[in-house]
This record gives C-alpha cells, structure tokens and sequence, in this order.
C-alpha cells in the first residue's frame, strides 16, 4: 500500500519488504505446506488402498433382495390369511402384513441408499482427483513447484497492454 493511500483512510502503516526477509519466509511457508499437502496425499492413498478391499457389496445386495422378498412374500400369505378368518380376527394379521411391507420397503431402501452412498463417494473421489491434477502439472507430483513468469508494471502499463491486445483482436 502507499503512503497516500495509508494517509487518505488513515490506516496504520504496512509492512515494508525486505529482500531476503520476505522470501525465506515465504519459502519457509511453501515448503510447510508441501509438507502438509504430501501428508494428505498419503492419507488418500491409504483410503484409495482401503476402498476397493471392500468385497462383499454384491452379497449383501443379494441378501437385502432376498429379505425383500421374503417380507413381500409374507405380507402375501397374511393378507390371503386375513381374508380367510374372521372379521374380528383379522385386525392383528393385517397389521402384522403391514409391518412385513414396511420391512420389505426398508431394504429396497437400506440397498438404495448404499448405492447412493457409494456413487457420491466415487463422484468425490473423481472431484478430488481433477482438482489434484489442475494444481499439478502433466507428470509431475505436488510437491514439483509450478514454474512461470512474473513481470512487475504499473495499473496503468496493465491497461495500456489490456486495450493494445482488445484493439489488435478487433482488426
């Protein structure tokens, strides 16, 4: 910030840069994160390692179809049995055939919502992915530092080279 600018808001006076102060600091800070950032790299791996172990998510697919069934398939014979006794008899056998329904739904339930669960984990996994990738270059690593350009102009050198370049996109 400048002097101007502190004294027209009447704010305290910034910092003022040093040459070598600043960037070993700065260095010290980028090679803290790179830490932190290896850090968690190695914790996803081992999540990465730990997911695809997981086996038997076709069986237990299997069995919450077959728990459907066998409730639906319950809730069936109750009905036909409530039908068949009399009408005073029948209020408790309905209400049991009720309760399979309900047991029936809940697995169709328990097993969507594991699918669900399993989709938004992958979708996650892929968003984490990609943001890893645009933050590192085509085969490096994380801790690889990114290389560029720097070039210190003035606001008005920035204009000025911002209109050149909206005027020469015209022609």
């Amino acid at each position: 910030m400048t002097k101007k600018l502190e004294d027209l808001f009447n704010l305290p006076p910034g910092p003022t840069i040093t040459d070598g102060q600043d960037n070993d600091e700065t260095y010290e800070e980028i090679s803290q994160n790179q830490l932190v950032i290896a850090e968690t790299n190695r914790a996803i791996d081992k999540i990465d390692a730990a997911l695809p172990t997981v086996n038997d998510l076709v069986a237990s697919d299997a069995e919450m179809d077959d728990l459907a069934k066998l409730a639906t398939d319950s809730f069936t014979n109750l009905m036909d049995l409530a039908m068949n006794v009399e009408a005073r008899f029948s209020g408790p056998i309905l209400q049991s055939a009720s309760a399979m329904l309900g047991h029936a739904v809940t697995a169709k339930m328990a097993k969507m919502d594991k699918k669900l669960k399993m989709v938004d984990l992958q979708l996650k996994k892929a968003r984490l992915d990609q943001n890893v990738q645009k933050v590192t270059p085509a085969g490096g690593s994380a801790a690889d530092p990114i290389e560029g350009e720097g070039v210190v102009m003035s606001r008005n050198d920035l204009l000025k080279s911002i209109l050149n370049q909206s005027k020469d996109s015209d022609k």
